[in-house]
C-alpha cells in the first residue's frame, strides 16, 4: 500500500518574476530584441513583459536596482479560496507574510520571505492578455498573433532558486504549498543538493541547488520555453549574431530531459531558453533519486559542466563570467 500524503493541488502556476537589473535599458533591450518578449506597460523605473504564449498580460518584470538579482518569485493559486488555504497554511507554518493590493497586471497578493531567503508571494486574481486592433491571433485558442523575433520565447516555465539547505527548502514548498518532489540529486554519502519539484505535470516548475556560499535570497536563472528543440538551437545562433555570452548548452538535461541553453542578459541575470521535459500524470509517482554527476548522468549529455554554472549567480554577481 502507497503512504503518500494527501496532494494538494491549490497552486496552479509560476506566474510572474521580478528581477532587478544594475543596466535597465539594456535589459529591456534584450529581453525585447533578442530574447523575444513584448514590452507592456513602464512605470517609474520597472518595465513588465510578456511572451508570445503567455495567456496573462505579463509574466516579467524587469526593475532597476544596484545590482541583479531576483526581486521576487510569484505562484498563482488555482482560485481564490486556494487561496487563502495557502496564506493560512504558510502562517500556520509561522511565516509573516503581509498581504499588498497588486501590482501590474495582478491583483492582491500575500508576500513573505520563503526557506532560502527569496522574496515570494502567492495570489490568483490576474489580468488576461487582449491583443490590440490588429494583433489578433488567427487562431482563438492562441494568446496573441504569432509574429517571432528574436529568440521567441514562448513563455514562462520555471525558476532555479539557490538555497543554504536544499531538503529544508524542499519540504517547505512541498508540505505548505503543495509542490511536488520529481527528482532529487544526492550525491552518495552527502547532503541534499538538488530538487526539483512542480505544481501539476510539468518536469518542474521550480528548482533548488545548493548555494555554494555563506549567503541567502540568490538566483540561479529563470527559465522561459520555446516550442521545439530546434527552437533552442535557434536561439544560440540569435544570441551568436548579437554577441550575447552562452554559457553552457545547447544540450539535453539528464533531469528533467528539457532542452536547454543558458545566457546572461547584459544586467548580469543568468536566463535559459527551454522546451521538452517529461511530464507526470501519475498521481503516486515516486520521486526519482539521483547520485551521481558522471557519465553523462547528470546535468547533461555528458558535456562537462562549466565551473561559473555552479558559482556564479544573482546578487551579487552583476555580469558574465570572463
Amino acid at each position: 500500500m502507497s503512504s503518500h500524503p494527501e496532494p494538494i493541488y491549490d497552486i496552479a502556476q509560476l506566474g510572474h518574476a521580478e528581477l532587478r537589473t544594475p543596466r535597465l535599458e539594456e535589459s529591456v533591450a534584450f529581453f525585447t530584441e533578442v530574447y523575444g518578449l513584448t514590452l507592456v506597460g513602464e512605470d517609474p523605473g520597472r518595465a513588465h513583459l510578456r511572451a508570445w504564449n503567455d495567456d496573462v498580460l505579463t509574466s516579467l518584470t524587469l526593475t532597476g536596482a544596484p545590482e541583479a538579482g531576483l526581486g521576487h518569485v510569484a505562484w498563482r493559486a488555482t482560485s481564490p479560496q486556494a487561496l487563502e488555504r495557502r496564506v493560512a497554511a504558510l502562517e500556520k507554518h509561522g511565516v509573516e507574510g503581509t498581504w499588498h493590493d497588486g501590482d501590474f497586471g495582478h491583483g492582491k497578493a500575500y508576500r513573505y520571505t520563503g526557506v532560502g531567503g527569496h522574496i515570494q508571494e502567492v495570489y490568483f486574481d490576474t489580468e488576461k492578455y487582449v491583443p490590440p486592433p490588429g494583433e489578433a491571433p488567427a487562431l482563438p485558442n492562441q494568446p496573441q498573433r504569432f509574429a517571432p523575433k528574436g529568440a521567441a520565447a514562448a513563455r514562462i516555465d520555471h525558476i532555479n532558486l539557490l538555497v543554504p539547505d536544499v531538503a529544508k527548502a524542499s519540504r517547505f514548498q512541498q508540505e505548505v504549498l503543495g509542490f511536488k518532489p520529481r527528482e532529487r540529486l544526492v550525491p552518495a554519502g552527502g547532503d541534499e543538493v538538488g530538487a526539483w519539484l512542480s505544481v501539476m505535470t510539468k518536469a518542474h516548475d521550480l528548482a533548488l541547488t545548493k548555494e555554494p556560499a555563506p549567503t541567502t535570497g540568490r538566483l540561479h536563472h529563470l527559465a522561459y520555453a520555446v516550442p521545439e528543440t530546434s527552437d533552442v538551437i535557434r536561439a544560440a545562433d540569435v544570441f551568436l549574431e548579437n554577441d550575447v555570452f552562452i554559457e553552457f548548452g545547447p544540450a539535453k538535461h539528464s533531469r528533467t530531459q528539457g532542452f536547454f541553453l543558458y545566457v546572461y542578459e547584459p544586467g548580469g541575470n543568468r536566463v535559459e531558453v527551454f522546451t521538452g521535459g517529461i511530464h507526470i500524470f501519475a498521481p503516486d509517482f515516486e520521486t526519482v533519486t539521483w547520485d551521481t554527476e558522471s557519465k553523462g548522468r547528470g546535468t547533461a549529455w555528458g558535456l562537462g559542466v562549466p565551473d561559473s554554472f555552479h558559482t556564479h549567480a544573482t546578487p551579487p554577481f552583476g555580469g558574465a563570467p570572463a
